[in-house]
C-alpha cells in the first residue's frame, strides 16, 4: 500500500471517529433535552396546582405561603393562561412588552397548537407554555458545537498544510538548485573536451560529426540544468507562440518515440495565437506530459494534442490512447512521489503542476480517462496580446 492510500484512509478513520463522537454529543445532548423538558412540564404542573390553590383555598386561614413561592420562582417558562372562551387570563416571562402584547401572545398560542402540543387543563383554563431559554440553547448546542469544532480543525489543518506545503517548497527549490549546481561542473568539462577533441581531429569528418552529436546532447544538458536553475525563482513570462511552440516539443519527442507512435498536432504555420509563459519550463511541462504518454502506450498508439481559444485564456489538450488513469487517482497522479513505474521518482507531474500553476498562474489537471482506452491531461493558460505574439 502507498504513502497516499495510507493518508486517505487515515482520513476515513479520524472521519469516522469525529462522527462517533458527534453523534455521542448530540444523543446526549438530546438526553438532557428531554430531562430538562421533562422537569419544566413538572414545574408548569406544580405552577397550575399552586394558581388551582390560590384561586380556590379550602379554607380562609389556609397557608398558602408554599404557593405562592412557586409561582414566584417560575422565572424562566414563559406561559399563558386561556379560559374556557380563549380568552387570555395571565401570561408571564414572554418580557415586559411582549406579556401585553395580546398579538403576540395568540400568535405564540397558534404555533404551540401547530406544533402539536397539548396545553394543561385546569379549573376550565388552558395552560400553554414554551420552553425556557435554557431549552433552547440547549437543543441548538450540537449545532454549534459542531461549527466551533470544524472551524478550529479547518483553521488547524489549513495551518499546518500551509507550513507542511512551505517545508515541501523549500525542498524542492533545494534539490532543484543543487541539481543544477552539480550539471554545471560536469557539463563545463564536457563542452571543454568536446572543443578540444575538435580541435585535434579538425580533419577527421567522422569524428567531427560525433562531435557535433555529442554537442547537442551535451546542450540538452545545459537546458535541463537550466531549467532546474530556475525552479524556485521567479520566472520571466514572455508572449510566445504557443503552435510553435509545441511543434518544437513534438519534434523532439517525435525523434524519441516508436515509429508505431503517431503525433497529432496543430499545424504551427496554419494560425498564430500568444500565450504568456516561460518556454524552457513550458517544453519541460510538454515533454514530461508526451513522455508520460509514451510510457502509458507501450510503443505503439496516438497522441493528440488540441488548442482551443477563450477570451482570456488558452486550453491545450494532450490526450494519449495509453492505459488510462482510475478516476480516484486524477489528483494523486500530482502528489510528490506517486508514480506507477517501477523505476519512476513520481516528480515529474508534480513539478509540471506547480511549473503551470505557481509560475504560469495557469492550471494543469485531468480532464478525463479511460482505463484501457487513454487520458487527456488540459493545460490552461493566460493569452497574451495579440500584437505581443
Amino acid at each position: 500500500m502507498d504513502i497516499y492510500s495510507r493518508k486517505s484512509r487515515w482520513k476515513i478513520y479520524l472521519a469516522a471517529v469525529g462522527v462517533v463522537i458527534l453523534l455521542i454529543s448530540v444523543y446526549y445532548t438530546d438526553y438532557l433535552s428531554q430531562q430538562l423538558a421533562d422537569g419544566e412540564r413538572y414545574r408548569v404542573e406544580n405552577y397550575v396546582l399552586a394558581l388551582e390553590q390560590i384561586n380556590n383555598p379550602t379554607s380562609e386561614f389556609e397557608d398558602l405561603s408554599l404557593q405562592l413561592q412557586i409561582l414566584e420562582r417560575n422565572t424562566t417558562i414563559p406561559v399563558i393562561i386561556i379560559d374556557e372562551q380563549n380568552k387570555i387570563v395571565d401570561a408571564k416571562n414572554f418580557g415586559a412588552e411582549q406579556t401585553k402584547d395580546e398579538k403576540f401572545l395568540q400568535d405564540v398560542i397558534q404555533k404551540l397548537e401547530k406544533g402539536g402540543f397539548e396545553p394543561i387543563s385546569s379549573a376550565g383554563n388552558k395552560i400553554f407554555y414554551q420552553e425556557s431559554t435554557l431549552l433552547r440553547q440547549l437543543r441548538y448546542f450540537p449545532l454549534i458545537q459542531l461549527v466551533l469544532i470544524a472551524a478550529f480543525v479547518g483553521l488547524g489543518y489549513v495551518g499546518f498544510s500551509s507550513a507542511r506545503r512551505s517545508e515541501q517548497n523549500r525542498v524542492w527549490v533545494g534539490m532543484a538548485k543543487e541539481t543544477a549546481h552539480q550539471l554545471g561542473t560536469p557539463i563545463s568539462g564536457i563542452v571543454a573536451w568536446l572543443e578540444n577533441l575538435r580541435a585535434i581531429k579538425e580533419d577527421d569528418e567522422e569524428v567531427i560529426e560525433i562531435v557535433d552529436e555529442l554537442r547537442t546532447d551535451v546542450s540538452r544538458l545545459e537546458l535541463i540544468a537550466d531549467r532546474f536553475s530556475k525552479i524556485g525563482s521567479i520566472p520571466s513570462l514572455e508572449p510566445v507562440n504557443i503552435y510553435a511552440e509545441l511543434e518544437k516539443c513534438r519534434a523532439y519527442m517525435q525523434r524519441r518515440a516508436s515509429r508505431k507512435v503517431k503525433f497529432i498536432f496543430p499545424d504551427p504555420d496554419s494560425k498564430t495565437l500568444g500565450v504568456r509563459l516561460n518556454p524552457p519550463l513550458f517544453d519541460w511541462v510538454i515533454e514530461n506530459l508526451l513522455r508520460n504518454a509514451l510510457d502509458s502506450m507501450d510503443g505503439q498508439g496516438n497522441i493528440q494534442v488540441d488548442v482551443t481559444e477563450e477570451e482570456h485564456m488558452v486550453n491545450i489538450d494532450v490526450t494519449d490512447t495509453g492505459k488510462g488513469i482510475p478516476s480516484s487517482k486524477f489528483k494523486t497522479v500530482f502528489q510528490p512521489g506517486y508514480t506507477t513505474k517501477k523505476r519512476g521518482w513520481g516528480l515529474g507531474l508534480s513539478l509540471s503542476k506547480r511549473i503551470i500553476e505557481e509560475y504560469h498562474s495557469g492550471k494543469l489537471f485531468v480532464k478525463r480517462s479511460e482505463e484501457g482506452k487513454g487520458t487527456t491531461f488540459s493545460i490552461r493558460l493566460i493569452k497574451a496580446n495579440q500584437e505581443q505574439a
